[in-house]
C-alpha cells in the first residue's frame, strides 16, 4: 500500500472530467468571476476518456479503492455514460459520482446501466427562494428533489446529499434537511463552508462549526455517534437514536481530518493534486501523450505520493488563507 509521509495510504481517487457547470453558486463560482468571459478550458486540453480510464487502471493498480467522478458539474461532459461504463470494468472499485441533479431524471437509469454504484447530489436548500439565489441561476428545488427520487427508484443507494451550511444564507434549513430525509434511507451530509480557492469570499464568521449543526438536529431529533466505515472518512457519522437513519458532518475548519486524508485528485486538464487546497498540481497529463509507459506513470505517482506531507486544515491561519489555491470548481470538491 503506498503511503505518505504521515503514514497516510492512497486509497481515494476524485476525478475531474470538465471544469464547466450550469450553476453560479455563490460559495464555488460566483457569477462574478466565472461570468461569460471566463476562459474555461479547451477541448484539446482536457483529458480524454482513453486517458482517463488508462490514468484510473494505473491508480488501481497502485492500491485505488475509490474513484468519484466530479467537476465542475459532471454531467456536462458528453457521453459521461460511456466513460463510467469504461471504469466500471476495473476490479474491486466503489465508482460513484457527485452531480447538482439539474439534468433530467431520464438520464438517471442510463448511469446504473453503465455501471456507476451510488450518487451523491448537491442540495443547499429546501427553500425554493433561498436554493435559487444560492446556485445562482434560478435553477428549482423541485426537480432536484425529483433527481433524488430518480437515483433511488433506479437502486443508485443510499443517496448521500451534500449540504454545504453558510451562515446568513442557509443556515436556518439544517433542521429542515434532516426532517426531510429521516427515514428515507438517504444521508444528508452538513459541510462546513470552506476557504477552497480564492473566489468565494470565504469569512470564518460565515462558518456554521459541526457542533452547532450537529446541536441544531439534536435537540430535536436526538443523535448518537457512529464508527466511521472504513479509515480515512471524511465524514463523522451520527445515527438518530429512534432508527431512522443518519447523516454526516464534514467539518475541515473546525475538526480537520487531514490526519486521515487518503485523496488525490485529478482535473480535467490531467493535473494531480494531492489537497484540496492545493497552490498547484503535478502534471500527469504531459506523461500519458508523451508516450511513457504506465511503469514510468507509476513511478511518478509513487514519488508524488510517497513525498506528500499536506495537512493545510490543521494549519489553517491568517497567513495560509492567503495563500493561492486552486478553485473548488477546477478541482473537483
Amino acid at each position: 500500500m503506498l503511503k505518505d509521509t504521515f503514514g497516510r495510504a492512497l486509497r481515494d481517487l476524485r476525478i475531474s472530467v470538465t471544469d464547466r457547470c450550469n450553476f453560479r453558486c455563490v460559495y464555488c463560482m460566483p457569477r462574478e468571476i466565472f461570468g461569460r468571459d471566463y476562459h474555461f478550458l479547451e477541448r484539446k486540453e482536457i483529458l480524454t476518456f482513453e486517458e482517463i480510464y488508462r490514468s484510473a487502471r494505473i491508480f488501481v493498480d497502485l492500491g485505488v479503492r475509490k474513484i468519484r467522478l466530479t467537476g465542475g458539474e459532471p454531467l456536462m461532459r458528453r457521453d459521461l455514460e460511456h466513460l463510467i461504463a469504461m471504469l466500471a470494468e476495473l476490479p474491486d472499485i466503489d465508482l460513484t459520482l457527485t452531480t447538482n441533479g439539474s439534468f433530467p431524471v431520464e438520464r438517471v437509469p442510463r448511469l446504473k446501466e453503465a455501471g456507476l454504484k451510488r450518487i451523491t447530489v448537491s442540495l443547499d436548500s429546501l427553500d425554493n427562494e433561498r436554493f435559487q439565489k444560492i446556485n445562482d441561476v434560478r435553477f428549482p428545488v423541485r426537480q432536484v428533489l425529483d433527481w433524488i427520487d430518480a437515483c433511488a427508484d433506479a437502486g443508485l443507494t443510499p443517496v448521500k446529499i451534500n449540504m454545504v451550511v453558510r451562515r446568513g444564507y442557509n443556515e436556518k434549513d439544517i433542521l429542515a434537511m434532516a426532517d426531510r430525509f429521516r427515514g428515507t434511507g438517504h444521508i444528508v451530509r452538513f459541510i462546513e463552508f470552506m476557504d477552497v480557492g480564492t473566489a468565494n469570499g470565504w469569512r470564518m464568521e460565515e462558518v456554521v462549526p459541526a457542533a452547532e449543526i450537529v446541536s441544531i438536529i439534536h435537540r430535536v431529533f436526538p443523535l448518537e455517534p457512529l464508527q466511521a466505515h472504513y479509515p480515512g472518512e471524511v465524514a463523522r457519522r451520527y445515527r438518530y437514536a429512534d432508527g431512522q437513519g443518519e447523516i454526516g458532518i464534514i467539518a475541515s475548519v473546525t475538526q480537520p481530518f487531514c490526519g486521515g486524508c487518503t485523496r488525490l485528485r485529478l482535473s480535467a486538464e490531467g493535473k494531480l493534486f494531492t489537497c484540496l487546497f492545493a497552490s498547484y498540481g503535478h502534471d500527469l497529463r504531459q506523461l500519458l501523450r508523451s508516450g511513457r509507459s504506465d511503469d514510468d506513470i507509476k513511478q511518478f505517482i509513487r514519488q508524488l505520493w510517497q513525498a506528500r506531507d499536506d495537512r493545510y486544515s490543521e494549519l489553517r491561519n491568517e497567513n495560509t488563507r492567503n495563500l493561492p489555491k486552486i478553485e473548488m470548481s477546477y478541482i473537483g470538491g
